[in-house]
């Protein structure tokens, strides 16, 4: 997409994903002029106007129609923030990132078929995001080709073929994050019982799991492999792997994403009967 002075993007929300996209978009050399912010708190909306963008604080109806609608709010707020925009905005191409709300809920509240939906996660925030994308038939290649230069402003992104893919991709990076988070305090908690100060301890889950999620993108191995070259019978890490093992760890894992990922179907539901 040729970031063209006359492209437009209205942004409805303006909190920490909205804000991790117009950063990159920026960055990645749309103008602020382009872009436009819509979020009821005024101080929000002053903050995207600090930095060159317009802005209003009221869910109204643009001026002029934007060539693209990228949905930023709480998915519970999603369908009254549509009613002041929708009648507005079905010429443009909508991207929501909203998690849970399907695209035939969207697409019933925006009276349009060009949506596409995202499932983007925190590390977004640093544009380092990994999110999956789900397109409605009606969305074109020249379209795709528009929220694949959007969403590579705050990581990397990847098409699913049917809408109930994004409840695994939810459960695996969406909430991803979490699991990593859930890891590292798990290690800093055991470092800190053997006697390492909380510095050491941070440094050293937060380095391991760097250099070990690097070494994994960098290498042609499969992860089990690279585990098995860590790995001497009798050894630390046999040790520990065994005690994993023996507590069907990873069974255990598997299991508490598959719950994430029915949570995610069940949203879903919840949602649209909205």
């Amino acid at each position: 997409m040729s970031q063209k002075d006359d492209f437009s993007i209205h942004f409805i929300g303006g909190g920490n994903m909205a804000s991790a996209m117009i950063g990159g978009l920026l960055r990645h050399g749309f103008l602020a002029k382009q872009l436009t912010v819509v979020d009821p708190d005024p101080n929000v909306v002053q903050r995207h106007q600090a930095s060159g963008l317009n802005g209003s604080h009221l869910f109204e109806a643009p001026t002029n129609e934007p060539d693209m609608v990228i949905w930023a709010v709480k998915p519970q707020s999603f369908k009254a923030a549509c009613t002041p925009v929708a009648p507005h905005t079905r010429q443009a191409l909508h991207l929501s990132v909203a998690a849970g709300l399907t695209t035939d809920a969207l697409s019933s509240w925006l009276g349009t078929e060009r949506i596409v939906r995202a499932m983007p996660n925190t590390p977004a925030l640093i544009g380092l995001g990994q999110a999956g994308l789900y397109a409605r038939p009606a969305v074109s290649l020249l379209d795709k080709e528009r929220i694949n230069q959007v969403m590579h402003a705050i990581g990397q992104s990847i098409w699913v073929p049917r809408e109930t893919d994004l409840d695994a991709v939810t459960a695996i990076s969406g909430s991803g994050p979490a699991y990593v988070f859930y890891f590292l305090e798990a290690m800093m908690d055991a470092a800190q019982r053997m006697g390492l100060s909380a510095q050491t301890a941070t440094q050293l889950a937060v380095g391991t799991f760097e250099g070990a999620t690097a070494l994994a993108k960098a290498s042609s191995e499969p992860p089990g492999v690279l585990r098995e070259r860590v790995t001497s019978k009798g050894g630390t890490t046999f040790a520990a792997l065994e005690h994993m093992r023996a507590h069907q760890l990873n069974e255990h894992f598997v299991q508490a994403l598959m719950a994430a990922r029915h949570r995610a179907e069940e949203m879903g539901k919840e949602l649209g009967s909205q």
